[in-house]
């Protein structure tokens, strides 16, 4: 019997920014659903209105463009299950709360949080486990009226058969929960408001999801909601319990789990400093899973062709910053020139670039681009490294300054002066050559003879390839800086 086309889903909640554990998710789960020519479902959970806003929910919609998500049915592409933002399917939730506690599935508990506290309490000191004890599970007819009398708002809870769970999750293999660790559990709130526990399953359920993939984090209900399952299956909501697949948690420093708080966790701050998607993505993909031992850089059509749930390791992934800039800056290398100036864009215009729009000069930025190309590990880097050639002046680091004006570079400046002025300037190789001969009439390799002149041009000790950039910027700008910085030494 041939399986069911692969359905898997996106649910995230619109509360602040999206973050990179969030982008992990989502990746594996539109990887998945490409690899096996299946369907991705991005479904908003939107039904707590305290924290929920739209705000985040367009930055959702926004972010899963810019990574180049595509999904196949949600918002602003519809499907069969629509509609598929959660706080627009209120009435099938409460619909389908009666339909288990009618059939017995499910229970009013009017136990106050005092009670369950003191409740939990007293387990925890006796030993026992500190779960919902079952207290509410068989009132008669005379203690519901006696809590009704009192003005108690009960909650819906989910009856928990007695019985132990046991399945196959995809990354972590078989798992068991014994009914002792499992107890009943809330499904709708006292004010009537569904929770997570509720919907997230009866969704699944109606939109035929065939395999669950998500965060570690939530091993935890899946008992729960295999168990719910089976009773949506007897009532005649859901058709099959669908696979589950826990993704290994994104650690950050400390080994502690990257929350939503840790400022290295925002897809915002990635996309700010000019980190490519594709490189992004590569580098989140890494986070527990690999395309081989020995390769760490490739394309996400790469990813998609090759990805497989068996290979993606359970354990704990760390983020690390400085490889992930640097699987970027490999992946800003693989742009074509024409591609990679156009990336560039933004950060040569207000608000990030320093310079007066009417100084900027695209015949010199189109020469020094693919130079620049070379170095980036994020875009937002190319603004440092190329604004001493739309300035009037070059923005002196002062620490940069007193590393490279050692004693005598005022004498070499002067002679580097005198044979810049002499070389050919249509040719880097020839200021080289310049500079060179310099740092030899001083008695300094080409290295310890360029530093100065490298800070006077470019008030940087670190940057482009000096001589190509010497040549763009040109001989009477080169000439003049030299002279700015001489006077200053002077000074």
């Amino acid at each position: 019997m041939a399986s069911a086309p692969v359905r898997v889903r996106f649910c995230p909640s619109p509360t602040g920014n999206p973050h990179v554990g969030l982008v992990r998710t989502a990746l594996f789960n539109w990887a998945y659903a490409r690899r096996h020519q299946g369907t991705l479902v991005f479904r908003i959970e939107d039904t707590d209105a305290a924290r929920d806003s739209e705000e985040s929910y367009e930055q959702l919609l926004d972010a899963m463009r810019w990574l180049g998500f595509d999904w196949d049915e949600g918002p602003e592409v519809g499907g069969p299950h629509a509609p598929y933002r959660q706080s627009q399917r209120m009435d099938i939730y409460r619909d389908v709360a009666q339909k288990l506690l009618d059939g017995g599935y499910a229970y009013h508990c009017y136990c106050s949080a005092e009670e369950l506290d003191e409740r939990r309490e007293a387990a925890r000191a006796a030993g026992r486990p500190s779960g919902y004890d079952g207290h509410c599970r068989e009132l008669t007819p005379e203690q519901v009226a006696a809590y009704e009398a009192e003005g108690r708002k009960p909650i819906v809870r989910f009856r928990m058969p007695d019985t132990t769970i046991t399945f196959d999750d995809l990354v972590r293999g078989e798992l068991t929960f014994t009914p002792e660790n499992v107890p009943d559990y809330g499904i709708v709130r006292a004010n009537g408001a569904p929770l997570y526990t509720l919907v997230n399953p009866v969704d699944d359920a109606l939109m035929d999801i065939t395999h669950v993939l998500r965060g570690e984090d939530l091993l935890s209900s899946t008992p729960r909601q295999i168990a719910l399952y089976g009773a949506l299956i007897e009532l005649g909501v859901a058709k099959a319990v669908p696979r589950f697949g826990h993704l290994p948690y994104v650690m950050g420093e400390g080994n502690k789990k990257l929350s939503k708080r840790d400022p290295q966790a925002s897809l915002n701050l990635y996309r700010e400093q000019g980190f490519l998607p594709e490189g992004l993505l590569n580098y989140l993909s890494l986070l527990g899973w690999s395309l081989s031992a020995d390769r760490d850089v490739f394309s996400i059509e790469e990813m998609v062709a090759a990805f497989d749930l068996k290979d993606v390791n359970p354990n704990p992934a760390r983020f690390d910053l400085k490889k992930c800039e640097a699987i970027n800056g490999d992946h800003i290398r693989m742009l074509d020139a024409k591609e990679f100036a156009a990336r560039c864009e933004p950060w040569l215009r207000a608000p990030f670039a320093p310079w007066a729009p009417e100084d900027f000069d695209e015949a010199k930025w189109a020469a020094i681009a693919p130079h620049a190309q070379t170095r980036l590990r994020v875009l937002s880097e190319i603004t440092a490294n190329v604004d001493f050639l739309f300035l009037p002046e070059p923005v002196f680091d002062e620490a940069s300054w007193n590393k490279a004006m050692k004693e005598g570079s005022d004498a070499l400046l002067r002679t580097a002066r005198e044979k810049l002025e002499a070389a050919d300037w249509s040719s880097a190789e020839s200021l080289k050559e310049a500079v060179l001969a310099a740092g030899e009439a001083h008695g300094l390799k080409l290295g310890k003879a360029q530093a100065p002149v490298r800070v006077a041009v470019t008030g940087r000790t670190v940057g482009l390839p000096l001589f190509e950039s010497l040549e763009i910027l040109g001989k009477e700008k080169t000439l003049a800086r030299v002279d700015a910085a001489l006077a200053k030494l002077a000074a």
